[in-house]
């Protein structure tokens, strides 16, 4: 459902397409960003410590969150005509083959400048057990419409 900037409100939500996991994704993750870390390949590697950290396996590249995040946010706002303007994230847990995760957002605020209007959205993501594995902050500008000449 497209949404104009008057019609949003604080408080309003919303979602991205659910992801699902898989030792396949997260190799095809590493072929397209070229980052081949054991973290996300070796399982024997994953088995160690990482001084008080044992992640048990392998874990898919958080940057896979931040493309989850950032489909979710153009999706909705291309649109009503808005553009995708910052996402800042952080990492809270591993997700791991199996896991099933989810973007979210809700509306934090609106506000109109001279130039242009902008809304601020409470980014997340979480994972089949409800559990946030990612955590941020999204920008999203939503143009003035200029008169024609």
């Amino acid at each position: 459902m497209t949404v104009s900037f008057d019609q949003l409100k604080a408080g309003d939500g919303i979602e991205g397409p659910k992801f699902a996991v898989s030792r396949e994704s997260i190799r095809l993750f590493c072929d397209a960003s070229l980052d081949y870390n054991p973290l996300h390949l070796d399982e024997g590697y994953m088995k160690g410590n990482f001084g008080k950290t044992n992640f048990g396996g392998i874990i898919m590249h958080g940057m896979n969150n931040f493309g989850l995040l950032t489909r979710m946010l153009t999706d909705w706002a291309k649109p009503p005509g808005a553009i995708h303007r910052r996402l800042e994230t952080r990492w809270l847990k591993p997700v791991r083959p199996g896991d099933t995760i989810q973007p979210t957002g809700i509306i934090k605020s609106k506000q109109v400048t001279a130039k242009s209007r902008w809304v601020l959205i409470d980014v997340m993501v979480k994972n089949q057990n409800g559990e946030q594995v990612a955590v941020g902050e999204a920008m999203v500008e939503f143009p003035v419409a200029t008169a024609a000449a």
